[in-house]
């Protein structure tokens, strides 16, 4: 999690951007867009279900009560270990990542009444840090003037800052290419902030 004084520094960033454009900036840092605590539950079944060909192949001369015993243990130690976030996020799909991400972007982007601007010109940049995923999403009063292959050199930057743990810098680098590019686009005709500067953080304990 960035501390207070990080978030502040995001704060001042947004609010300097404001000043240049008619856009609304709300940032969201997530923990993680999911839990996938089915993932390991799969993993693990799937596997004690071949544990009984695997135990049928060795020497070994079990009767059912031990074959049944072995399943039993594969599949809890599975469950457990395969939740320990190297291993677990090794075993989702990339795709499968994304797309729960996405979902959660665009869940925070209704709930932070970016929909709701005045002028449709609500920006979110989103963050699940667990995924390395990064999203921005603009309200119709943007998209009519930047498209989405502009923000995409931002994204794909800020990912890349994501996956060197360089958050913080990654975020301030993403603000500061947003006003560069809103400022050209949908440029300040009057001075207003409809929607708080802070960062929103999810799944963090503090």
């Amino acid at each position: 999690m960035l501390t207070d004084a990080e978030q502040q520094q995001v704060a001042q960033a947004i609010a300097a951007v404001e000043r240049h454009t008619d856009a609304e900036l709300v940032t969201v840092l997530a923990r993680r867009a999911d839990f996938y605590t089915y993932v390991p539950t799969l993993w693990a079944a799937a596997v004690a279900l071949l544990t009984p060909g695997v135990l049928a192949l060795t020497p070994l001369w079990l009767d059912m009560w031990d074959v049944l015993i072995a399943q039993w243990l594969v599949f809890v130690v599975l469950a457990l270990l395969l939740r320990w976030p190297p291993l677990l996020y090794r075993l989702i799909p990339r795709r499968l990542q994304h797309w729960r991400a996405s979902g959660m972007a665009r869940r925070q982007f209704l709930e932070q009444n970016l929909h709701h601007t005045h002028a449709e010109t609500g920006v979110l940049i989103f963050v699940a840090e667990a995924e390395r995923y990064v999203e921005i999403l603009a309200d119709r009063g943007i998209d009519r003037h930047v498209g989405r292959e502009q923000w995409q050199g931002l994204v794909d930057a800020f990912a890349a800052r994501v996956r060197r743990g360089e958050t913080l810098q990654g975020f301030l680098d993403c603000v500061q290419g947003c006003g560069e590019l809103l400022g050209r686009h949908v440029p300040a005709t009057s001075q207003k902030n409809e929607l708080p500067n802070h960062m929103v953080l999810l799944g963090y304990r503090r």
